[in-house]
């Protein structure tokens, strides 16, 4: 009998605690995304700030022409605002066309989320203080009919999404620091996750309510780190990617799950933190790229000088003297830094599988 009076609230305890972390869900199910991030899910808001033009063959792929993405057609990001029944997210700094009621997306192509080396000055906390002032914006305009017109429920049923760090490494490797120097504790690495966390923060106190964190994607994988950062008697994995550049991808990513455990713990019962293991569903493109029909997975689609990367500084996609591969032959890289449409698409499928998250969860039931 106290054996089972003991295993009775250890069962109601149980039943607290997954009651306490349910997942918020929407009553309508109308899907809101506001992203924050780099080049893996820019739609176009740095081309915008800088008023360049990304060029062909950028954006050849479903789009037939250039859209300010870094890559042949669409972006992860894209495909998942497909699979929830909302619009391409339009870049918050295009002045030209956007539309916003379905979200905005933050991210910006170069983007670290704490290094200050960076040239591009949209680090994660200044994305976090645009969408402060968009909000704010946007309840100050409302009521005159102008603007984005979301109301304040959509902000509070809004799925907010991070993807950044993979700048954080490559610039803390450009400056000459070791391996150990990066993943060191209170290093360059440590200071991402805390911004991270600092940017998760900053959104709740703003009312926001659901996370989905990504960690970094294998950065040791991509053909521009191997054809420029690869030096003699480096370490290469069993996939051909640089080990050293993928050990502080992985410890960049423990950094971010233990913050996204904190926040879970914490906000427990108030809002969902889930962490995405970006880092598996790259990963597995390149070590069992067979199964994608994909031959040579280390070596661009798009760039200069052939096998084994197809990648030469300054001369580089877009550049005259580069050339892309010919279109249906499938490519994990697109131009040796960011990704196929092609393999956007599984990455997405990966990611909305909810098998990649933790805890386990689907994006789409975030919305319903």
């Amino acid at each position: 009998m106290v054996r089972m009076l003991r295993g009775l609230v250890i069962l109601a305890a149980a039943v607290v605690a997954l009651q306490c972390c349910e997942l918020p869900r929407r009553a309508d199910g109308r899907c809101v995304l506001f992203n924050f991030g780099d080049s893996n899910s820019d739609t176009g808001s740095l081309p915008a700030a800088y008023g360049f033009y990304l060029g062909p063959p950028a954006g050849r792929r479903f789009f037939n022409r250039t859209t300010g993405r870094w890559s042949d057609g669409r972006l992860y990001i894209d495909f998942i605002a497909e699979s929830l029944g909302i619009r391409y997210l339009s870049p918050y700094l295009e002045s030209s066309g956007s539309n916003f009621a379905d979200g905005v997306n933050f991210a910006v192509a170069g983007a670290a989320a704490a290094s200050n080396q960076s040239a591009i000055p949209f680090t994660m906390a200044t994305q976090v203080n645009q969408f402060l002032h968009f909000k704010n914006r946007t309840r100050e305009l409302r009521p005159l009919g102008q603007g984005s017109m979301l109301p304040e429920e959509d902000f509070r049923g809004a799925v907010y999404s991070i993807d950044v760090g993979q700048n954080d490494i490559t610039l803390a490797f450009l400056a000459n620091l070791t391996l150990p120097e990066i993943v060191a504790d209170g290093g360059p690495l440590a200071a991402v996750a805390a911004k991270v966390e600092e940017a998760v923060r900053a959104l709740y106190g703003s009312g926001a309510r659901k996370f989905w964190v990504y960690n970094t994607g294998p950065i040791g994988c991509l053909p521009q780190t191997l054809a420029l950062r690869q030096r003699p008697g480096d370490e290469l994995d069993p996939a051909g990617c640089l080990a050293r550049y993928n050990a502080a991808a992985r410890a960049l990513n423990a950094g971010l799950a233990a913050a996204c455990r904190r926040l879970a713990d914490e906000y427990c019962g108030s809002a969902t933190v889930v962490c995405t293991d970006m880092y598996a569903v790259k990963y597995d493109l390149f070590a069992n790229h067979d199964q994608y029909g994909i031959e040579r997975p280390l070596m661009a689609c798009c760039g200069h000088g052939g096998p084994p990367y197809n990648y030469v500084n300054l001369k580089t996609c877009g550049q005259p003297t580069a050339t892309a591969c010919p279109e249906g032959e499938r490519h994990v890289s697109w131009d040796g830094v960011h990704y196929t449409e092609d393999a956007n698409a599984i990455v997405a499928s990966k990611i909305l599988s909810g098998d990649f998250s933790q805890p386990r969860t689907k994006l789409q039931a975030l919305c319903k």
